[in-house]
């Protein structure tokens, strides 16, 4: 018996196992994977010495918990293929397929069995996440603390209700880019004023990392770590006060909202 299964072995996936086995969290051997690109599947096998198996359904029948790691469109097909598999092993699901809920999912299965689903982020690449869980009536504290400290192993972890998902995609999943596009602007400010985009990219990158860092670790609210940095007749408020005058937080805002309303329309 596998502690993990996978059904999928792309970018996410691999992310996560990588995270999974660096962390100390699961060891290579406790983990099986499938996915119909073999070659995937055997270079998982060759860098972190998981297992591979022949079919979606021997990994449900042989896991703890599965993990649905192929892309959501694909759920109709596949779900199906693993129904025995599951239901003859008690196999509980942890779906990181984007959209689709606890009930859509539930509804491939036996009334009991266990589901959970977590929204990872891109940044899960490089062991930063922010992911969201949630189960359905089913999975219970054994199961959700499972996957949180999967979670844990590539990032970090919030339990969220279902109906928070979307907005959480929006300030989780689509800020990266946001926060890309930042970096970019501040990096392309100091290009104007002579420095190589290299050196200015770097600069600006870490700097925000660090404020990250500096505003999880402090107890200080946001416009309080602002003012420390502020001081009177300064550079940095000079900054603020053009930020605010050109509709930055407005710009922000707004973002959230239309990535929000566009993931309802989905």
């Amino acid at each position: 018996m596998f502690k993990l299964g996978f059904i999928g072995c792309g970018n996410m996936a691999t992310a996560i196992m990588n995270g999974a086995v660096k962390s100390n969290f699961l060891k290579g051997e406790e983990i099986c994977v499938f996915d119909v690109d073999t070659e995937k599947a055997n270079l998982l096998k060759e860098s972190l010495g998981v297992n591979v198996l022949s079919s979606a359904s021997d990994v449900a029948e042989s896991s703890y918990a599965v993990v649905l790691a192929v892309k959501p469109q694909v759920f109709p097909v596949v779900l199906p293929q693993i129904k025995d598999g599951v239901t003859k092993n008690d196999t509980a699901i942890i779906s990181i397929g984007a959209g689709k809920t606890l009930n859509y999912i539930s509804s491939f299965f036996e009334d009991y069995t266990p589901v959970v689903r977590v929204m990872p982020n891109i940044n899960a690449k490089v062991g930063a996440s922010m992911s969201a869980v949630c189960g359905n009536e089913n999975a219970d504290e054994e199961l959700l603390n499972f996957t949180k400290e999967l979670c844990k192993s590539f990032g970090d972890v919030v339990e969220l209700p279902e109906s928070q998902f979307s907005i959480f995609g929006v300030i989780a999943g689509c800020s990266p880019a946001y926060a890309f596009m930042f970096i970019d602007s501040m990096a392309r400010g100091a290009v104007l004023n002579g420095m190589s985009k290299e050196q200015a990219l770097k600069i600006s990158a870490q700097a925000v990392l660090g404020s990250a860092k500096m505003m999880l670790e402090s107890e200080e609210n946001p416009w309080a770590l602002i003012n420390s940095v502020c001081s009177p007749g300064g550079t940095t408020i000079e900054g603020i006060a053009t930020l605010q005058n050109e509709g930055f937080d407005k710009a922000v805002m707004d973002a959230v909202q239309a990535s929000y309303e566009k993931d309802k329309r989905l």
